[in-house]
């Protein structure tokens, strides 16, 4: 790797820490962190009375949700995940007689689906390293199997052929980096692998008559490729076009395997409802607004086909009758962010809603698009009735781009109303209106949040989303800029201290705007984020490595290299001069704990302040309630000290 000792005088001295963090070495990180302080000890739930108009910010974490309901084939059992317990566990209700029971118990969900013979099928790691299991249960929740026990591999789900004889995967336990097709015969337990993959190929699904699955490869942060793979003769056929990086998701089948819907940009800025046709290899369109549709589900016997429009990060309903060809708007619903499954028999249509008032909650919608709500999560004695919903704004960078974001507004405002800018991860993600108990008790404290999307982010059509991609994402910072002005502007609206916080790539971005932007924010909050980009790419999961090469760019190129450490957050550390907590997993396999590791350390040599939580059983992200209340507790009071509330 190149020294940076040849960069430009304003960076020597981040320089010297970075050279000698990554050259030979980190002894002095590994003395420096993380110190015993470092590691969380769970903090006391204050909860206080409920109705109080000041509420501990202990109430807005005991939030419940229920999440992601699936029903069964034929309609009867509703299937979603919720938090009551702790973590992310399966709930299942009979729809006649609607009393859930929980039927998992262990370490979180990480995902789950039905199978066509009525069972479900779900997944778990180990400590968030995202090393999955695989396990069949029973819908009475009273007979379990292991399918495939977790291992060091890397495994992405790929779906049972219609008979329940096979299970398809996608695993890295032959190199531990590129994806294979694997087999699983059920009645004999039997794992083989039958096509020798590479990075970033995964199995999507089985067709109705099994003969083949189809195929789907990572092509940056937001496109893919598509193919079909013949079991039976070994022909693996791509079915996307090789010219126009797209993307390709939601694939429902016909039943007789002559094609099926999904949705795609494929030639279009924003993502449509195409029907792909096997027999001539053409993809037609069934409905292309100019919105991103980001849902889809199809119930073939039924004849109904149901999709969400994505309206400046809210959510849209519609529905069409594909017998009758009438398309209808399902409009009485909270506002907030949709996801969609059906009842492929019945065409009884599964709604999960999270909103600011609507901490998630499920809703079905049946054959005369009546909507009726099925789960009743708790409030934890918050009245949802007064949280804060956020107005979607635009304005103009200084080079012209168009940005956007989500403008929450404390009820009660001054001349001074501290601010946060939040800024989300992926980086081809986008804020949405989702429910975020710490979003809400800020607001409740004083604090406004501008929910940033900056170029680069997903939503906003095909072209946005590439603003940031390879050498362009340089300009992030600017718009960061940019959007801390835009609020300072705005009239009716006092700013004051301004924080910055942001996880994953938002952790990156919050690193790089401490560090580049030193004067700008008064705090900051850097969570599972990137200090180093060569180390960061060098050992990111294998699940991420094929999309960095189109995202970022190639870690093995002298020139991307020197790119790479040129925007790293760590040659710059010895510029932070705001306060800044970090958090991470010490498990996480996609931006490893040494990220934060190093960074801690390079800001504590120049004397700067920095508060560390690093979990030992989490990865990337916290999915224990004892460790959210650990960490938002905590970051509160650190917002509210540094941003003037105290």
């Amino acid at each position: 790797m190149k020294s940076i000792g040849s960069h430009k005088p304003a960076r020597q001295v981040g320089a010297v820490v970075f050279t000698a963090l990554l050259a030979g070495s980190l002894s002095a990180a590994e003395e420096c962190t993380p110190l015993a302080e470092d590691i969380p000890v769970p903090v006391a739930v204050t909860i206080g009375l409920a109705g109080d108009l000041d509420a501990d910010i202990g109430r807005y974490l005991m939030v419940q949700s229920a999440t992601g309901g699936k029903l069964s084939k034929d309609g009867l059992q509703l299937a979603y995940l919720s938090n009551i317990s702790g973590s992310a566990q399966i709930w299942l209700t009979e729809l006649a007689n609607p009393w859930p029971v929980q039927v998992t118990f262990g370490e979180p969900i990480t995902f789950f689906e039905w199978t066509p013979d009525n069972q479900l099928v779900y997944g778990v790691d180990r400590g968030g390293n995202e090393r999955e299991g695989f396990y069949l249960l029973t819908s009475d929740g009273l007979l379990e199997r292991e399918v495939l026990a977790p291992s060091e591999a890397f495994r992405i789900f790929g779906g049972f052929n219609p008979d329940m004889t096979l299970l398809a995967y996608a695993s890295t336990q032959r190199d531990g980096l590129s994806f294979d097709l694997h087999l699983v015969d059920l009645p004999s337990g039997r794992d083989r692998m039958i096509f020798e993959g590479r990075m970033g190929l995964y199995v999507d699904s089985f067709s109705p008559d099994a003969s083949r699955v189809v195929l789907t490869e990572a092509a940056g942060e937001d496109g893919n490729h598509l193919y079909l793979y013949d079991l039976a003769s070994g022909a693996f056929v791509q079915i996307s076009d090789p010219d126009d990086r797209s993307s390709y998701a939601n694939i429902n089948w016909q039943p007789d395997g002559s094609g099926f819907y999904l949705t795609s940009n494929l030639g279009r800025e924003f993502a449509a409802v195409l029907y792909y046709d096997i027999a001539n290899g053409s993809y037609q369109p069934v409905h292309a607004p100019d919105a991103e549709v980001d849902g889809l589900t199809y119930a073939p016997e039924a004849g109904m086909l149901a999709w969400t429009e994505n309206h400046g990060g809210f959510s849209v309903l519609y529905r069409r009758n594909l017998v009758q060809g009438d398309t209808t708007v399902i409009s009485d619903l909270p506002r907030g962010v949709y996801a969609i499954d059906i009842a492929a028999d019945t065409g009884l249509l599964a709604v999960s809603v999270s909103g600011p008032a609507v901490p998630g909650d499920i809703w079905m919608v049946d054959a005369e698009g009546v909507s009726q709500r099925v789960t009743f999560s708790s409030s934890a004695g918050l009245d949802l009735a007064q949280m804060i919903e956020p107005r979607h704004v635009s304005f103009v960078a200084r080079d012209g781009v168009t940005l956007y974001g989500l403008l929450y507004l404390p009820k009660k405002t001054s001349r001074q109303t501290p601010f946060l800018l939040e800024v989300h991860g992926g980086p081809t993600a986008q804020a949405r209106p989702y429910f975020n108990a710490d979003q809400q008790y800020l607001l409740a404290r004083g604090i406004g949040i501008l929910d940033f999307n900056y170029r680069g982010s997903s939503g906003y059509g095909k072209s946005f989303a590439r603003l940031n991609d390879q050498r362009l994402r340089v300009n992030e910072l600017g718009d960061i800029e940019d959007a801390v002005s835009w609020l300072r502007q705005q009239s009716g609206v006092g700013v004051g201290r301004v924080g910055i916080a942001g996880g994953s790539y938002g952790g990156y971005l919050t690193m790089a705007a401490l560090a580049r932007l030193p004067n700008l924010f008064d705090a900051g909050v850097a969570m599972v984020g990137v200090s180093d980009w060569v180390s960061a790419l060098e050992e990111a999961a294998p699940t991420l490595k094929a999309s960095d090469v189109i995202e970022y760019g190639d870690i093995h190129s002298d020139e991307d290299r020197e790119f790479f450490a040129e925007i790293s957050p760590l040659a710059y550390a010895d510029q932070v001069r705001a306060p800044l907590m970090l958090q991470h997993g010490a498990n996480d396999p996609r931006d490893p704990p040494e990220e934060s590791d190093r960074f801690a350390c390079a800001v504590r040599a120049i004397g700067g302040s920095v508060e560390y939580l690093r979990f030992p059983d989490e990865g990337h992200g916290l999915r224990q309630r004892v460790n959210r209340i650990t960490f938002y507790t905590r970051m509160a009071d650190f917002l509210e000290r540094h941003l003037g509330l105290e």
